[in-house]
């Protein structure tokens, strides 16, 4: 037993000793198809020869200065370059070294915001239920994942939490386009009655990641939200952590709704793995208030914006888009959803999500009619993942929770965006054999009815 405090003490993790292309390589030499690109961070393969260049290269010269005292080449390029990638549509970017410290830099920025701006008593994010947005305090506090939230409710924020716009589930019983997009329209009514004076942004993930994957919603919503949120003086936050930087097919998620927000929170897309980074990328319209304010942001880390991560983001940005990546995520993001539509056959499959780059979510349901989840013991997400597993297809579980917060079983894939067709097949047919089995197995315990 080593000295390692794991998430789970009683399971064993393989040791990977090499990662190369979309393939994973343990120390017993077994060979693992990285269908989650990690945990949704793995865009541009691993071990590019270019990224791992720029990465030595860089601690040959420098591998950290403070950037409380100095900036750095790799930092002001790797700025540029994201504002260039973005159409010039914001205005500077503020580093972090991960995602759960860019979305609470996002919360800070938007508070220090609206004091720059003479609205003092604005101070309070709305955010989803269901909503994952990462694991610091103030992360959690505007987090909706009830599960992970529960063991340090004591520390927590007191921010109000809107429905998600999850189809599959109304949580209003409607059908789109019927509905009138209630979900979004309910962000209206909470400002209202927390009191706009108090509100100071809204954060969504435009499409969601580890507690409800690739849930995307209806084609209204976003405008919808920007429209009241400019109402209300209220910040928009898209937490693009997991969906930005091409996971989608986009550059930004929300790009497919043309809808721009004031923050953006971006991390693991941004390096792809190879080093720890995350950003709060800002409008014009937030710089200005800092600019005409203070001149001064009261938030800071050791490690935001050092050499090494910002050389290693800089190689990966300029790779993707020297290869058209992004571009590459789309189209075979397309043939992903196609190919996996049909796990919809079986009993205990109630929804394929995607058709939006290389994100897929796989919902898994006791009943396909009244969509009732299997009960939270089973771990039926878990299940699947480690019979994909034993085919050396390495997929994400959800986490659970995605139905109540507690119940409900979600899968997700997400390889990176070099994996090919052939391979993309390997990973469908995979995955068909472990949901068949689990099918098999729960039959045979009762759990699941002929």
């Amino acid at each position: 037993m080593g000295k390692v405090l794991y998430g789970a003490l009683d399971r064993s993790y393989p040791v990977m000793v090499k990662g190369e292309g979309i393939y994973l390589y343990d120390k017993e030499g077994n060979k693992y198809l990285d269908a989650s690109g990690g945990a949704v961070c793995v865009g541009i393969g691993h071990g590019v020869k270019e990224v791992v260049d720029a990465v030595i290269s860089q601690v040959q010269r420098i591998s950290f200065v403070y950037g409380g005292q100095f900036t750095n080449e790799a930092r002001e390029l790797l700025a540029e370059e994201i504002i260039d990638h973005l159409d010039n549509r914001f205005a500077k970017v503020f580093f972090v070294s991960g995602g759960s410290e860019a979305t609470e830099a996002a919360l800070k920025i938007a508070r220090q915001y609206h004091l720059e701006t003479g609205h003092p008593r604005k101070y309070i994010v709305i955010s989803c239920w269901g909503a994952y947005h990462g694991n610091t305090i103030g992360a959690l506090s505007m987090s909706g994942r009830t599960s992970w939230r529960e063991p340090y409710t004591p520390y927590l924020l007191n921010f109000p939490h809107i429905h998600q716009p999850y189809c599959y589930r109304c949580p209003y019983e409607l059908e789109y386009p019927g509905c009138k997009v209630k979900c979004a329209r309910e962000l209206e009514i909470t400002i209202r009655l927390t009191g706009p004076e108090y509100v100071s942004a809204f954060i969504a993930e435009p499409i969601t990641g580890g507690s409800i994957p690739a849930m995307a919603p209806p084609p209204d919503y976003y405008p919808i939200v920007r429209e009241i949120c400019d109402k209300y003086n209220v910040l928009f936050i898209a937490d693009e952590i997991l969906c930005g930087f091409g996971r989608t097919g986009k550059v930004l998620a929300l790009d497919h709704w043309k809808v721009l927000p004031d923050l953006v929170a971006a991390g693991k897309g941004l390096s792809s793995g190879y080093a720890a980074i995350g950003g709060v990328i800002l409008t014009e319209k937030v710089y200005k208030g800092f600019q005409d304010g203070s001149r001064t942001v009261r938030h800071s880390h050791t490690f935001a914006g050092i050499p090494v991560s910002c050389a290693a983001a800089l190689a990966v940005q300029r790779y993707m888009r020297a290869n058209n990546l992004i571009a590459r995520s789309a189209e075979l993001g397309k043939y992903l959803f196609e190919r996996a539509k049909n796990l919809e056959k079986y009993q205990i499959v109630g929804e394929v999500a995607g058709g939006r780059g290389l994100f897929l979510g796989i919902e898994l349901v006791k009943d396909k009619i009244t969509k009732e989840p299997f009960p939270k013991q089973l771990g039926v997400d878990a299940w699947v993942v480690s019979e994909a597993l034993k085919g050396h297809v390495s997929i994400l579980s959800g986490a659970g929770g995605c139905v109540d917060g507690v119940n409900g079983d979600r899968i997700e894939v997400a390889p990176p965006f070099v994996i090919t067709r052939g391979e993309i097949d390997i990973v469908v047919d995979t995955l068909e054999a472990a949901i068949d089995r689990v099918q098999g197995e729960l039959r045979k315990k009762g759990h699941l009815k002929e």
